[in-house]
């Protein structure tokens, strides 16, 4: 963050110093919410929450070396005490934000905000200072949080928004105000909350609805290939640019295939010309992906030839998506476990239908260890039966489904679908399925584990790689 004195902060946030002896005293560290990552000259922010109150913590942080805890009560130790702890972080956010000048980029959509962000992030970075959200950091605590990361070298800020409800990408907009606002896709994730795709096309669209005048700079980044996205163009000032498999499409791709290992090529096009490029990334639904973060490096002034490079240079810096991973003894796991919805879901599978080529032909086969994806309200049965369906049209060697009711209309789906046998079966929970898969894999099988992140079936990956320590970026 920009340095900035106690008293600068407290005037921001509408706060009152509380037993700060030297109000000129400047925040020379990050903002945290965690006592545990506090550096040298930090500013703890203490949340209530549900198990925890940081305010609890809050000698612990100035322990550590924080400077001083923005709080909503006296806490014994230097602080700024302000009437809600999560309003003034936002007040804070969009104030720097405002004094540094840098182009804000937003990105939304119902599937592939964070791998998307990822690739725009590693392609701005090779062009000039970056700053993005870590992981899925996209609400209303996470998004400041990434804004004051920035600095004064930092020329670009990319933010994930998510949103579970109307008004929620409206709030997180005025935090940070966006420049250029990225839709990605309109689908079921979260429709059980929002009611259907129409309400779900309407909360994304707040994005473009925030952007400042094309006069003024600004410019929504829309996917041509998805009609409710690509009708938002009606709902913004800003000058629209397109992305997508499209012909109008601004930025799109052509002669579009698969490399064996399933790794998507394809030939970009931008308004200044084209270039070839060849994802690291697997799975098909990255091209898409791809454009998108092209379309923003277009749009940002770099050339196709830097932005072919950089896309192909990219690789995965979030955790537990689309996760590839080979073991010594040739069985490959894929841990896309973070979360699902149908739609990637769907992206997932046919990613491990693509790898499965080179696995065949070796001998191995493929492995769909999937469970339960949360909040598809009404579609949930039928969503579900869906996927498990997919997995055998896609020629799945084996589906295995894990968990209990919505674990069971995956089983359904493929047993409908034509799969009985042992081409599919249903376990109770993660362990089951740990203990299956270690007696029957063998060399050359891909496994894919996916499933909504509150299951927590990145267990069963992390058990195969011998990796159970690790935790989630929540």
């Amino acid at each position: 963050m920009i340095a900035l004195s106690l008293a600068e902060i407290a005037d921001i946030t509408g706060g009152r110093p509380h037993d700060i002896p030297d109000p000129s005293v400047r925040i020379s560290g990050p903002v945290v919410i965690d006592s545990r990552k506090v550096e040298a000259g930090s500013l703890f922010a203490a949340f209530a929450g549900e198990h925890v109150d940081g305010h609890d913590y809050a000698e612990r942080a100035m322990a550590a070396g924080a400077a001083a805890v923005l709080a909503a009560r006296p806490v014994g130790v230097p602080a700024i005490v302000v009437p809600d702890v999560e309003k003034a972080l936002g007040a804070l956010a969009r104030d720097v934000v405002e004094r540094l000048g840098t182009d804000v980029v937003a990105l939304t959509g119902s599937a592939g905000k964070t791998s998307t962000k990822d690739l725009i992030a590693q392609v701005l970075q090779s062009h000039a200072p970056t700053v993005w959200t870590p992981g899925s950091l996209n609400n209303e605590i996470g998004l400041p949080l990434t804004a004051l990361q920035a600095t004064g070298e930092t020329r670009h800020l990319v933010l994930e928004m998510g949103a579970r409800g109307i008004g929620h990408i409206e709030y997180l907009t005025g935090l940070t105000p966006p420049r250029i606002g990225l839709v990605l896709n309109v689908g079921t994730a979260h429709i059980g909350e929002f009611g259907g795709r129409e309400q779900i096309a309407r909360a994304k669209g707040e994005l473009v609805e925030a952007l400042p005048a094309e006069a003024d700079g600004g410019v929504a980044v829309l996917n041509a290939d998805d009609p409710l996205v690509r009708a938002m163009s009606a709902r913004t000032k800003a000058r629209t640019v397109l992305f997508g498999e499209a012909g109008d499409a601004d930025v799109r791709a052509t002669e579009v295939r698969m490399t064996p290992g399933g790794q998507p090529a394809f030939t970009l096009h931008t308004p200044t010309g084209c270039s070839d490029v060849t994802l690291r990334l697997y799975g098909e639904h990255h091209v898409s992906n791809a454009l998108a973060a092209a379309a923003v490096a277009h749009v940002l002034g770099m050339s196709v030839e830097e932005i072919a490079t950089a896309l192909s240079g990219a690789g995965t810096l979030s955790r537990w998506r689309m996760e590839v991973t080979e073991r010594a003894d040739g069985v490959t796991i894929v841990n896309d476990a973070y979360n699902a919805n149908p739609e990637s879901m769907r992206a997932a599978l046919r990613a491990l239908a693509a790898m499965g080529g080179a696995a065949r032909a070796n001998g191995g086969r493929t492995w769909a260890v999937l469970g339960p994806m949360a909040e598809l309200g009404d579609a949930s049965l039928a969503e579900h039966d869906a996927v498990g369906r997919l997995a055998v049209r896609l020629n799945v060697s084996k589906l295995v489904a894990v968990g209990g009711r919505e674990a069971s209309w995956l089983q359904l789906g493929a047993y409908n679908e034509g799969s009985w046998g042992e081409e599919s079966v249903l376990v109770s929970d993660a362990q089951a399925a740990v203990d299956l898969l270690r007696n029957e894999l063998r060399p050359g099988d891909v496994v894919l584990v996916k499933a909504s992140r509150s299951i927590g079936l990145e267990r069963v990956a992390l058990a195969l790689l011998e990796r159970e320590g690790e935790v989630a970026d929540r």
